[in-house]
């Protein structure tokens, strides 16, 4: 018999059906026992009564929580029933595999564990309701990417993760030993978006992991992510970029509304609420400056930065002053900013780049890239850089590289942000940080 889905039970009425899932829920009556089964689409009510099978009825009271099981019946309707209105009058069950108790934790419960004490038991975390519709929504995000990127002429690169030479500032590197030689996990496919460029692939997008050897313990950071990475050729300047970023940012948030804007209204309490174009988009020093005349005093280091707490200061100031949940801080100066980013035509001490914040948290960084190979090498000896040791690179821009720029994103942290999650670890599948490697 083939397996029905418990959402399709209503088209099954006076039909014997064979579902499986896991025990949700076990209430053992003198003479009855209601066993609530769950599958990926939602709860059913399987009934059945002791007398009928008194073999059956001691098998299924020795039943743990979130055992998996096969149930087989007849579906009837029961307006009693507040699934539905309907339930499966049990005739078969097999016990695919029985749950030990007690479990780890109890998965229903309204208060929870610690989410590091959830991570070490990630497989039963994720069988609760919230992480199914994370993990649903996060699969519509990365579809409508895709969808986007795809209707404006985009193609798909993969690039490789184990490079020969750092890929942004050398800092924040895993090294690893590559047969005789020493090695590294990509902290971006930066140099390979810029090589399709270069190739005359003029745009090209990557889903793909990256690597940041990062000690933060934040809720915010992790060691392994997955980047949303784009590239596109022939732009006048930065903004170019960020105009690609502010449509594409919109189609995804109504993507997600659609598809499940009622289920994270129920489940999270949230409304999506799909940005509205354009976004407002400030210069840094200006940021600065705005963040000081609000009373938030930036660390002595950061005199040309924002740090978490300016961050949230600066968006406070847009959703004020633009009712607007994004702000694009711009024209970053040199010292906060790789070597290949292009300096202003008509002030060289600032760049052609940018940060995204969504809700007072920076989810993407961008820039128009320099393409000039003299200018490019001219900005690497001014930072110490040696060309000779990323002259795979440096070759990109030798035989006639167009104008073009680009941004990276984390997939983890535009979810965290569209959800409101409170931390990063709630929006990755499996976390990876500092002090985790399982599972």
């Amino acid at each position: 018999m083939e397996r029905t889905l418990i959402a399709e039970l209503g088209q099954k009425i006076d039909q014997t059906v064979k579902i499986s899932g896991w025990l949700h829920v076990l209430r053992d009556q003198k003479s009855m026992q209601f066993l609530i089964l769950r599958d990926r689409t939602g709860l059913a009510q399987v009934a059945h009564w002791k007398k009928g099978n008194p073999a059956l009825a001691e098998q299924i009271s020795t039943l743990g929580t979130e055992s998996a099981l096969t149930c087989i019946g007849k579906v009837v309707a029961n307006k009693s029933v507040k699934l539905g209105e309907l339930e499966i009058q049990l005739e078969q069950l097999v016990v695919e595999n029985a749950a030990e108790t007690p479990l780890p934790f109890e998965l229903q419960n309204e208060t929870l564990p610690n989410v590091d004490f959830r991570m070490d038991w990630r497989y039963l975390d994720l069988r609760r309701a919230e992480p199914q519709l994370i993990f649903d929504v996060q699969t519509t995000l990365e579809m409508a990417a895709r969808e986007y990127w795809l209707q404006h002429d985009f193609v798909e690169i993969h690039s490789p993760k184990i490079m020969g030479t750092p890929s942004e500032s050398g800092a924040e590197l895993f090294e690893m030993t590559y047969f005789e030689r020493k090695a590294y996990l990509a902290q971006s496919p930066q140099f390979y978006k810029q090589m399709g460029m270069a190739a005359g692939f003029e745009r090209v997008f990557e889903v793909g992991p990256v690597f940041r050897a990062d000690p933060s313990f934040t809720s915010r950071h992790m060691t392994e992510f997955t980047g949303l990475d784009f590239e596109m050729s022939w732009i006048e300047n930065h903004h170019d970029v960020m105009d690609f970023i502010e449509g594409w940012l919109q189609y995804i948030y109504q993507q997600v509304k659609v598809k499940h804007g009622d289920r994270i209204q129920e489940q999270l309490g949230l409304e999506i609420t799909v940005p509205t174009l354009p976004f407002p988009r400030i210069p840094m020093l200006e940021a600065i400056e705005i963040v000081r005349s609000m009373g938030y005093e930036l660390p002595v280091e950061k005199t040309k930065d924002l740090d978490p707490g300016g961050e949230r200061t600066i968006a406070q100031y847009v959703k004020e002053k633009f009712g607007h949940d994004f702000v694009f801080i711009t024209d970053w100066p040199i010292e906060a900013r790789p070597f290949y980013h292009m300096r202003m035509p008509d002030n060289p001490k600032l760049t052609r780049s940018f940060d995204l914040l969504a809700n007072g948290l920076e989810i993407c960084t961008g820039a128009q890239r320099e393409h000039r190979y003299e200018v490019l090498m001219a900005q690497a000896l001014s930072l110490g850089l040696d060309p000779a040791a990323m002259s795979f690179y440096m070759d990109f821009f030798r035989y006639g590289c167009p104008p073009h720029g680009g941004m990276g994103m984390g997939l983890s942290r535009l979810l965290m942000v569209l959800l409101g999650l409170p931390n990063i670890r709630e929006a990755v599948y499996l976390f990876r940080g500092p002090n985790r490697l399982h599972p």
